[in-house]
């Protein structure tokens, strides 16, 4: 992918987790973005995960390194993002195709950005319009 290719993404829970463990296709992909996104819904994810786990403080000291890079940002949930979130929700329920509620918060802050979203889960293909990378598992 060539450089620039993707100015802004969006990283889910899976496309961290791939990233922390080296995956070749998510560091190739995120070397040509100017900026990388985290919603706040994948942040609460990961220290969920991190407290599951026997790692805990270094997990959570690598994410907040990780978090403080300038080319990092951190998205919130706002009014933009809540009209997304009900547009995706609904037709979802509509089309009889409902993913995790996380999923839909994460897709309706990609959208509020305008970034495209990195991902290895596949529920994504079911919301129409965002822009997205879904990588295999």
């Amino acid at each position: 992918m060539p450089r620039g290719a993707n100015e802004r993404i969006v990283l889910d829970t899976s496309a961290y987790s791939a990233f922390r463990s080296g995956r070749e296709d998510v560091l190739g992909i995120l070397s040509t973005c100017a900026s990388v996104i985290v919603p706040t819904v994948v942040i609460g994810e990961l220290e969920a995960g991190f407290r599951s786990g026997s790692r805990t403080r270094e997990n959570m000291l690598t994410l907040e390194e990780f978090l403080d890079e300038p080319f990092v940002s951190v998205v919130s949930v706002d009014r933009a993002v809540s009209r997304h979130y009900g547009r995706i929700f609904s037709r979802l329920r509509r089309e009889g195709t409902p993913i995790p509620m996380n999923d839909v918060w994460i897709a309706a802050c990609s959208l509020s950005c305008d970034a495209t979203l990195l991902t290895l889960d596949s529920d994504f293909e079911k919301v129409a319009g965002l822009s997205r990378l879904v990588l295999s598992a």
